[in-house]
């Protein structure tokens, strides 16, 4: 139920606001699912596992179009299952170069819905790029946020912050 609810919202935020964009007609940035450890290259615990589940459920009819992760495996296996289940091979990029993500996704990704799966640190970057003028902050032990960013041409984006 929180999940059809959850798809309902996305649907019509991005149904709502995609003839205003000028560029993608949404973004969805959410953080890593839980981690197994504090090691650089943590894998996901099983608590982790089960919320990627879950992020493929609630966006798999969401219309991604393209899914970028960072180098390390646990953005990877948070967009395996939705990878999966949409045939879309997810793009890697340097967690450090957001610049060169941002640019990509806008060249490659014009009229897409994009997924971005990141960091505690990516993710707020990252919607400063995309045009958001309020800080976010999110907690290391944070890992439902779920972002919509919209863009709106000349005008900020709107952006929801969603848990799942």
């Amino acid at each position: 139920m929180k999940v059809c609810f959850m798809a309902l919202v996305l649907g019509t935020v991005i149904a709502a606001f995609s003839s205003l964009a000028y560029a993608q007609r949404a973004v969805i940035l959410v953080r890593h699912a839980e981690r197994l450890d504090w090691s650089e290259d943590s894998p996901l615990s099983k608590a982790g596992e089960a919320r990627a589940q879950l992020l493929a459920s609630l966006l798999k009819d969401a219309g991604v179009t393209a899914i970028y992760t960072s180098q390390f495996q646990r953005t990877m296996k948070t967009a395996e299952p939705l990878s999966r289940a949409l045939k879309i091979k997810s793009v890697n990029i340097p967690a450090a170069d957001r610049l060169g993500l941002f640019s990509r996704i806008q060249a490659e990704n014009r009229d897409g819905i994009v997924l971005i799966v990141g960091h505690d640190s990516s993710v707020p970057a990252m919607l400063k790029l995309f045009g958001h003028p309020e800080d976010i902050t999110i907690s290391p032990n944070e890992y439902d946020n779920l972002f919509v960013l919209v863009p709106k041409g000349t005008s900020p984006p709107t952006v929801l912050r969603l848990r799942y």
